[in-house]
């Protein structure tokens, strides 16, 4: 629905991030949907994180 009226406005940027949340979005849905196990974003967050927490509480 929106994409025409982006299209027509010439609206580029506010269309590559509108596809790129479609896209995301798709991509965790559809293979929930299937009843795939979808891995946790979290311990990721949490491993890239910790090393800089850690080094922040040191004084």
């Amino acid at each position: 629905m929106e994409v025409p009226g982006m299209v027509k406005n010439k609206m580029w940027r506010e269309l590559a991030v509108f596809f790129i949340f479609l896209v995301v979005g798709m991509g965790l849905s559809i293979p929930q949907a299937l009843g795939l196990k979808i891995p946790n974003p979290t311990k990721a967050i949490e491993a890239i994180f910790k090393p800089l927490s850690d080094l922040l509480k040191l004084k």
